[in-house]
């Protein structure tokens, strides 16, 4: 993709904006025209997810535990208070996902997922509270994955409010047999009630040793969980180990796989991971990657900015740097196109703001949100 090197001051023109503030910008060209991205603020501490809960405020996670506003463009210096204590270490864990209660206009109620520690180690939790003056309240724990245990890696963790029901990706947390193992949450998403009750018809409710939760099982660490609200389908990616990561459409019960098949390898020897790449009863992914991106957020664009990208599926990609945007048609990638590659560094999460504008987090000490419009 070649850059139009132009640097301008962004005044937002007119296009209207959910920020205010004057920031840099430059101009990019890609497969269907030049398009703007403005650095909306810098100063954000590993970022990892945001959530618009207006028009003009942004909720952002950042890994260390703590939750950033940002108000018209401007970074709130005081973190939002009243969280649980947060198990945040020099690892994959921390203060992870956050996603807005379908009703929040109305409840004000946020879930974001975490890692929490306890007696056997450290586990992924969702919890929810009412965001209020800036702050929350009245934050209770609504599910807690089990087992726990003392690796830092493959926490997941998405969260999804969909048809009713809050979904959540969980990693294996670095024990593969986890992921095939419907005792334990681990390798997992889940499906629950937003007050963390079971849904009736979960597809191993009734299994005896199976965790009414579990939805689908046979995932790795899945770290991008997205709604296409034209077809009602869900969506999800996971990380390989050394390649093959994977896209997948989310299937009731299915199981993807992990660590039976793969299409990565071992980390430290040339052999494959797993018994192959197929096996009856077993998922194959929709696209996959080798060698790995290292996918992150995803989401869909339905937005009327960009007439040329409807329906085009966004992830970020932490290895390379990049936005890789990907057609679909019949369910099948027929595009893949990379923006932004080694730009502004490792791409942790993108989502479609109010506006139509896609927003994007670079995951960095001094992480950025970014805006991407359309050039005039």
């Amino acid at each position: 993709m070649s850059r139009l090197y132009i640097l301008i001051v962004a005044v937002n023109m007119c296009f209207g904006s959910i920020v205010s503030g004057a920031s840099e910008s430059q101009v990019f060209e890609g497969m269907h025209g030049a398009f703007t991205v403005e650095t909306v603020t810098t100063g954000l501490n590993h970022p990892w997810a945001m959530a618009f809960v207006s028009e003009h405020e942004i909720l952002i996670t950042e890994r260390d535990g703590a939750l950033r506003l940002v108000k018209s463009g401007e970074l709130v210096q005081r973190p939002i208070k009243g969280l649980p204590e947060i198990s945040a270490e020099n690892d994959q864990g921390g203060l992870l996902d956050i996603a807005l209660d379908p009703r929040f206009r109305i409840n004000r109620r946020v879930c974001f997922s975490y890692s929490a520690a306890g007696e056997n180690g450290r586990g992924t939790n969702i919890a929810c509270g009412h965001y209020r003056d800036n702050d929350l309240d009245d934050v209770q724990v609504i599910f807690s994955a089990a087992p726990q245990n003392k690796s830092g890696r493959h926490f997941g963790s998405r969260l999804l409010f969909a048809d009713g029901f809050l979904y959540a990706t969980l990693g294996d947390r670095g024990v593969r047999p986890q992921a095939q193992d419907l005792g334990s949450h681990p390798g997992s998403v889940i499906r629950i009630l937003p007050d963390g009750g079971i849904p009736a018809d979960n597809p191993f409710i009734n299994r005896p040793g199976a965790l009414p939760e579990i939805y689908t099982f046979g995932n790795r660490n899945p770290q991008g969980l997205t709604l296409n609200s034209v077809t009602g389908e869900i969506w999800m990616h996971e990380h390989g180990p050394r390649g093959g990561d994977e896209l997948n459409r989310m299937i009731k019960g299915a199981n993807y796989g992990w660590p039976v098949i793969s299409y990565g390898k071992e980390y430290f020897l040339p052999k494959a991971v797993g018994q192959g790449t197929h096996q009856a009863g077993m998922q194959q992914p929709v696209h996959y990657w080798t060698p790995s991106i290292a996918p992150s957020g995803m989401t869909f664009y339905h937005g009327e900015k960009f007439p040329a990208w409807q329906n085009s599926l966004f992830i970020g990609s932490l290895k390379f740097q990049e936005l890789v945007r990907l057609e679909l048609k019949n369910g099948v990638v027929v595009t893949e196109e990379k923006l932004l590659s080694q730009e502004y560094g490792r791409i942790r999460d993108v989502r479609v703001g109010p506006d139509d504008a896609l927003y994007v987090l670079t995951d960095a000490k001094n992480g950025k949100l970014l805006k991407i419009m359309p050039t005039p």
